[in-house]
C-alpha cells in the first residue's frame, strides 16, 4: 500500500498495520478491557446529523480559531502521546513538523522521545506540554521550569491516568517498555524485519523528560514501573492549584468529564479542559467526550475553553463537535496511524486530508467561519 493511496483513517491504519509489528500495532490501535468506550467514541459522532444551510454565499471559508489565548489557522490540534519513536524513527519531530506546517497546536508529552527542547526548535507554533503529576512534588517543580524555558506555552495534565488502564491486548502479546515479549509477540516483529531495521539503525530510543528516572534499558525503572511507582495516585484539587500558580500561564486539564470537575477547574483558574476518556485506555464503559460536550459547555462554556478528543476521524466529526461548542478538537490515532505507516509525509498528509475535509463540509454546511456553526445545525437521533 502506498501513501498516496491513503485518504481517510482507515486506509492509514491498514498501512500502519501492514508496517508495524503486532504488538506494536495493538498498543495504538487497542484500548481497556472490552473497548466498548474505544468504539463508542467514534459511534457517539453517527448519533448526530448534520443540518447544511445554503445559499449562504462561501466565497471564503476562515477555519482558524483561539484557544488558551493560542490562534490556530485549524481547528484541530495533535494530542501529545507517548512513545512516538517507537512508531516511527522520526517520532515527535515528525508531528511538531507537521503541526508547524499547518499552523496548529502539538503536544510533547512527558513519555515523549523527542525533548521539549528540540521540538520547540522545530516548530514555532503552539506547544503544549502533557504533564503526569508526580509524588516527587521537586520534580513536578523542576520539570514545568524546564517546559517554561523551553517556551512551552501551555501546559496539560492529564488527569485520568493515576493508574495504568487494562489493556488486555498489551497482555496478551507481552507488550512491555523495556519489550518484554512472549513468544506470540516476538514472532510478530520477525515477520516485520523492515520495522526492526529501522529501529535499530537510527538512535537509541530516550526518554528526555524523564532521562534520569526512567530508562529503557537495564536502568532505573520501566514505564509500567513508572505508572506505579513514580505518580500519585493520591493528587486532588488543591495539587492542581498550586501547579496552576506555579505556571503562571495557560493551564489545562485533560480527562476532564463531569460537570463538577469542570466548573472546579474553572475555579482554580485553569483557561481550558479536554474532555477525554484517553482513547477509551482508562475506564472502559466510560462516557465519550462527544457524548458530553453539550452538559459541559452549558455548563462553564463562558468560563474556560471546552476542547475533546476521542474517536475523531472525519472533518464532519470536528465539524459536529465546533456546533456544539468545542473550542477546538484534539487528534490522537488519526496522526499515529500516519505517523507510524510514513513518518513526517504521513502526518502531513493526514493533516492536509483533515483540513481539506473540514473546509469542504465548512461550504457544505453553509459556514464561512467556525462562528457559523451553532446547534441549530445538529439533529439528534
Amino acid at each position: 500500500m502506498r501513501l498516496q493511496d491513503c485518504h481517510n483513517f482507515h486506509d492509514f491504519r491498514r498501512m500502519a498495520q501492514q508496517r508495524l509489528p503486532g504488538p506494536i500495532f495493538n498498543y495504538i490501535d487497542g484500548a481497556a478491557e472490552d473497548e466498548v468506550t474505544l468504539r463508542r467514541n467514534t459511534a457517539a459522532f453517527d448519533d448526530c446529523d448534520l443540518v447544511p444551510n445554503v445559499l449562504r454565499g462561501v466565497g471564503h471559508v476562515d477555519m482558524s480559531v483561539t484557544v488558551m489565548g493560542q490562534r490556530l489557522a485549524m481547528p484541530v490540534y495533535c494530542s501529545p502521546t507517548a512513545l512516538q519513536r517507537l512508531f516511527h524513527h522520526e517520532g515527535e519531530r515528525a508531528v511538531a513538523a507537521a503541526a508547524h506546517k499547518f499552523g496548529t497546536m502539538f503536544g510533547v508529552s512527558s513519555l515523549g522521545t523527542v525533548s521539549l527542547e528540540e521540538a520547540r526548535r522545530i516548530s514555532s507554533g503552539p506547544q503544549v506540554y502533557q504533564f503526569y503529576f508526580h509524588k516527587d512534588r521537586g520534580l513536578n517543580r523542576e520539570m514545568m521550569a524546564r517546559a517554561k524555558e523551553a517556551g512551552v506555552e501551555v501546559m496539560m495534565l492529564t488527569v485520568d491516568s493515576i493508574t495504568g488502564g487494562n489493556r488486555e491486548r498489551d497482555k496478551r502479546t507481552g507488550f512491555a517498555i523495556p519489550f518484554r515479549l512472549n513468544l506470540a509477540g516476538i514472532t510478530q516483529f520477525a515477520v516485520k524485519p523492515a520495522w526492526a531495521i529501522n529501529y535499530f539503525t537510527h538512535e537509541r530510543f530516550r526518554l528526555p523528560q524523564l532521562d534520569t528516572h526512567v530508562h529503557m534499558g537495564s536502568g532505573v525503572m520501566s514505564i509500567s514501573r513508572y505508572f506505579t511507582e513514580m505518580l500519585d495516585p493520591a493528587m486532588a484539587w488543591d495539587d492542581v492549584a498550586e501547579m496552576v500558580d506555579q505556571w503562571g500561564g495557560p493551564f489545562c486539564l485533560k480527562g476532564v468529564m463531569s460537570v463538577d470537575d469542570a466548573r472546579r477547574a474553572a475555579e482554580i483558574g485553569c483557561n481550558g479542559i479536554v474532555l477525554s476518556n484517553h482513547g477509551g485506555r482508562q475506564l472502559d464503559g466510560s462516557r465519550s467526550g462527544f457524548d458530553q460536550l453539550a452538559e459541559v459547555v452549558d455548563a462553564v462554556g463562558d468560563r474556560i475553553d471546552v476542547m475533546m478528543d476521542g474517536g475523531v476521524q472525519r472533518g464532519s466529526h470536528v465539524l459536529k463537535a465546533l456546533s456544539l461548542g468545542a473550542k477546538a478538537v484534539g487528534l490522537g490515532r488519526y496522526y499515529l496511524f500516519p505517523l507510524a505507516a510514513a513518518g513526517r509525509a504521513g502526518v502531513e498528509r493526514a493533516l492536509g486530508l483533515m483540513r481539506t475535509e473540514i473546509e469542504r463540509d465548512m461550504r457544505l454546511m453553509g459556514a464561512s467561519s467556525v462562528a457559523d456553526l451553532t446547534r441549530k445545525n445538529l439533529r439528534f437521533r
